[in-house]
């Protein structure tokens, strides 16, 4: 007696919590399976069947515990990613600078920006020379100069000396925090993911409403009904779905790619069209070199050893290329000596006793003795200027053209065999979304079997294109910068390259790839196929045998009690089909 009074106490208790979470799941316009499980415990509450509500309570709190350590592990991967965005800067007050809020900033405000801040509001450069990181905004992998009066945007970062800047905008109108505010209100205009189970709910609770109907109506019996809903508790669609997503999840983690949740790697899978961003997800996202032009008499290595020596003294991200592609011939860098540097524009210095400069052609030029030029020099240099999506860095010894270095944002390896890979895998549109110029974007995308390219794209544009690629089916953007924030929001499922790519874009995507590899993304979409595959299989089998069970019950077959002992058994077969989501699938192999 004490037994079935403790049943019944916990079973009401969990009904009781069921019902508030329905009303509240009803208000909000979303519908569930929970209410066969709610119909079943207050079924055998009314009949006095306390052990068959207790074991459906059971089962019902385990599979929402279960669902609710799905979705805190997939959070827990995440932390606040918007850490570009300034909160203070240094504005010039009575002859001194004071830190002020970014909301304090108005329209003609001098400030200071400081090596490698990030710029915080629109404005116009009020010193000689700025080097400018804005990669992040526009794509473009190199820096760029600004020289005095000219427009700096905010979400540019400073890559050379310390600058002042006039604020032309405040903060809050500012580019960056309009690329800040349209992920926002990207991210909020998408409709929250319904679970897989739940498109299943309508069907099955009709069905099971019409046997237990039946059942009581045909055999007078009220325990039959009762036992036709206690087998019908959706525990397997309940329990089975998120441990396969959630397997998915952890397995597409173990290759590098972290998915925020069950509904991305549930859309991966019926993915049709990919728009993938330029510079640093098509591309690298920094220069290599890729040819050499040497004056004759000296060696095209030399001329990179003399130029990459000179360059171990700048934080400049060609120089950096230089240095690494000397690393990679394996040339010994010697110590320069002497060194003034021009931000943004070359730097000059003593190596092994030889002047040498370092830079753009203008740069170099005017350090060059009279009549020395070279003529092959600067020919090639003509040719090499006509290719998009290059850069010639000019190196100078002694007074005299020593040769010229052609650098590149070269396409990734592996991109030709992941264009391939997305149209074997259903993926009938590609499309190349660049903030580039037109030339350089289709030589870019030329020999990729991209079906448009779409050039010149402001984050707002790309946002757009997004859209209007929705009636084509689900929709994927690839981007790894500030720019590309926007399309990632407002994509089905948006990717970022998180390994060298903006705390924004990794915010607004719903996919970060955290390694520097765009193949990766194909290990995932195989992964989320075979995780979607097997909830989907789960809940075919669990409907399909519940049903069985209760066409059994209506039979009188089976008793409350072992109806509900039988959905245990059937929860534990598709639990286990569930968790082979976990395991590779037999024969394949990493891309």
């Amino acid at each position: 007696m004490l037994a079935e009074r403790f049943w019944a106490g916990a079973t009401a208790l969990v009904l009781a919590l069921l019902v508030v979470h329905i009303l509240s799941s009803l208000r909000r316009g979303e519908f569930g399976l929970d209410l066969i499980a709610a119909l079943a415990m207050g079924a055998a509450l009314v009949f006095g069947e306390n052990l068959a509500g207790a074991i459906v309570a059971l089962m019902f709190t385990g599979g929402e515990a279960l669902e609710a350590f799905a979705q805190r592990r997939a959070a827990r991967e995440m932390s606040a990613l918007l850490a570009r965005v300034p909160r203070t800067a240094s504005r010039y007050e009575n002859g001194r600078l004071a830190e002020v809020a970014l909301d304090a900033l108005r329209p003609g405000d001098r400030l200071l920006v400081r090596r490698g801040e990030v710029v915080p509001v629109d404005g116009t450069l009020d010193s000689t020379l700025a080097a400018l990181d804005q990669a992040a905004l526009t794509g473009e992998p190199l820096p760029v100069r600004r020289t005095r009066g000219e427009a700096v945007m905010s979400g540019a970062t400073n890559a050379g000396d310390a600058f002042d800047l006039v604020a032309s905008r405040a903060a809050a109108d500012s580019t960056y925090a309009g690329i800040v505010r349209l992920v926002a209100a990207a991210q909020q205009s998408k409709a929250p993911m319904v679970r897989l189970a739940d498109r299943y709910a309508l069907g099955f609770l009709a069905l099971t409403l019409v046997i237990a109907g039946a059942a009581w109506a045909l055999s007078g019996d009220p325990v039959r009904l009762l036992a036709v809903l206690v087998i019908a508790t959706p525990c397997p669609l309940i329990l089975a779905v998120p441990v396969a997503i959630i397997s998915g999840i952890s397995r597409c983690a173990a290759r590098g790619v972290l998915v925020k949740d069950g509904g991305a790697l549930e859309r991966l899978a019926t993915l049709r069209t990919v728009l993938i961003d330029k510079t640093g997800t098509l591309t690298g996202g920094r220069p290599s070199l890729v040819a050499i032009k040497a004056r004759a008499g000296l060696a095209p290595d030399e001329v990179l050893r003399l130029a990459a020596s000179l360059d171990q003294a700048s934080a400049h991200v060609v120089a950096g290329a230089l240095v690494e592609a000397a690393g990679g011939r394996g040339l010994a860098l010697a110590s320069p000596s002497a060194i003034t540097e021009e931000p943004g524009a070359g730097l000059t210095g003593r190596v092994e006793g030889h002047e040498v400069a370092v830079g753009g052609w203008g740069f170099v030029a005017a350090r060059l003795a009279a009549n020395a030029m070279d003529g092959d020099i600067v020919a090639e240099r003509a040719h090499w200027a006509e290719r998009p999506g290059t850069v010639v860095v000019a190196v100078a010894v002694d007074g005299t053209l020593a040769g010229a270095l052609l650098l590149a944002d070269a396409v990734r390896e592996e991109a030709q065999a992941v264009l391939g890979a997305l149209r074997e895998m259903g993926v009938t549109r590609l499309i190349l979304a660049t903030g580039d110029e037109t030339g350089r974007a289709e030589a870019i995308a030329a020999g990729l079997g991209f079906d448009a390219v779409l050039s010149n794209m402001t984050p707002q544009d790309k946002a757009a294109a997004v859209v209007r690629e929705h009636p084509n089916g689900p929709v994927m953007m690839i981007g790894d910068g500030v720019n590309d924030a926007p399309a990632l929001a407002a994509a089905d499922i948006g990717v970022a390259m998180g390994g060298g790519g903006s705390a924004a874009a990794s915010e607004a995507a719903s996919i970060v790839i955290l390694v520097d590899k765009l193949d990766r993304l194909i290990d995932a979409m195989a992964i989320a196929r075979r995780s979607r595959a097997i909830a989907v299989q789960s809940v075919v089998a669990g409907i399909g045998l519940s049903t069985l069970g209760m066409v059994a019950a209506a039979f009188g077959l089976l008793a409350p009690v072992q109806g509900a002992l039988l959905q245990e058994l059937i929860d534990v077969a598709v639990i286990l089909n569930a968790l082979r989501a976990l395991r590779a699938q037999r024969g394949s192999t990493p891309v």
